[in-house]
């Protein structure tokens, strides 16, 4: 039972992916809330909502990547683009913090930077921030 509501763990990890993907574009929202209270309730559901909870948030910054692709290059530059120029794919590591990720990851597209090391450095800071959560549960 989470929040009152009884559901399985199936429906639970479904609602975790789609909440970790909005939670990633620039609509507002946390999907750590969800996923440790999801985890009170399936404890043993660990590795699938973390792979999952990832899966999805890495998702959601690779949509706010393309729409930064989709940016005409003369648009003004965002504060964030200066950093991104200057560390390239491993600013995405940073891609989770709230508001500054995102901007990060739109401005990894306006910038061009190569999708693959984009999409591994933004997995591998959002893998690590909710690898953190399930261990204080």
């Amino acid at each position: 039972m989470i929040g009152g509501w009884e559901i399985g763990p199936e429906a639970g990890l479904g609602g975790l992916v789609f909440a970790s993907f909005l939670a990633s574009t620039v609509l507002p929202g946390g999907s750590e809330a969800l996923l440790w209270t999801y985890l009170q309730a399936y404890p043993e559901q660990a590795w699938p909502a973390l792979l999952l909870a990832t899966l999805g948030n890495t998702a959601g910054g690779m949509t706010s990547w393309y729409c930064g692709r989709l940016l005409p290059q003369t648009t003004r530059a965002l504060p964030q683009q200066a950093r991104v120029a200057r560390w390239g794919s491993p600013a995405l590591l940073l891609s989770w913090l709230p508001l500054v990720g995102d901007a990060l990851c739109v401005a990894a597209g306006w910038l061009r930077l190569h999708w693959l090391p984009c999409l591994l450095c933004m997995a591998l800071g959002k893998f690590a921030r909710y690898w953190l959560i399930v261990q204080s549960v």
